[in-house]
């Protein structure tokens, strides 16, 4: 195993996933949500910088090659999970279906690279495949941050009954606490983050009908 730098942002990232849960067992939210946003960008961008450098300074390895999608996919996983765990009834159901058909299709690919062996590696990767990925990455990363909104209003409304904050919210009394704009930042990440979701989960069902029609030569010679 060779651990040179784009290798070591891979195995970072790949630990960092796990991470991302335990955010939620140690702190309170917002502040949870707000660590696991950090967390989640930063290994969102590695798996650029990794890549890039891999490429750039001709330090490709099987190593490398292996655990870049296994990274990918741990942080995609674990951070869906924790996202339909902590949502609101409100947006739970639109946030399992997309997660449904993302969670779905991991599975089902990775165990037909498995079935097909070292036949798998020359099934390259797409442009619309690393945009699906990039689609799930931004997705996810403004459902955090919806998460980040949600609690400050809530906190900024604490002790205040329904008629008050209404008043508020229609301009009727001073909003000395900003709960409009922390309540639009809510509904827009929200809603912002669950099309981008939808997006990558139908990119997601696209690459994953791609990946089989190129597999199925391979499974009939089988």
């Amino acid at each position: 195993m060779k651990w040179n730098l784009p290798n070591i942002l891979t195995l970072l990232r790949l630990l960092a996933a796990p991470g991302l849960a335990v955010m939620f067992l140690y702190f309170t939210r917002p502040y949870a949500d707000w660590f696991a946003l950090v967390l989640f960008v930063t290994a969102a961008v590695t798996d650029w910088f990794d890549g890039y450098l891999a490429r750039a300074w001709k330090q490709e390895t099987k190593m490398g090659a292996m655990m870049d999608p296994i990274a990918d996919k741990a942080m995609v996983v674990i951070a869906l999970m924790i996202l339909v765990g902590y949502s609101t009834e409100h947006w739970t159901p639109w946030l399992v279906l997309p997660a449904t058909v993302i969670l779905f299709r991991e599975v089902f690919v990775s165990g037909l690279r498995e079935y097909l062996g070292d036949v798998a590696g020359t099934l390259k990767v797409t442009n619309l495949a690393k945009w699906k990925t990039t689609a799930q990455m931004i997705a996810i990363a403004v459902l955090f941050s919806q998460g980040i909104f949600e609690h400050y209003l809530v906190m900024s409304s604490f002790g205040m009954d329904q008629a008050l904050v209404e008043q508020i919210m229609t301009g009727q009394v001073e909003d000395v606490n900003g709960l409009r704009w922390k309540f639009e930042g809510m509904v827009w990440s929200g809603r912002v983050g669950l099309w981008l979701l939808w997006l990558a989960a139908g990119l997601t069902l696209i690459t994953g009908y791609d990946y089989l029609r190129k597999a199925l030569p391979h499974l009939k010679e089988t």
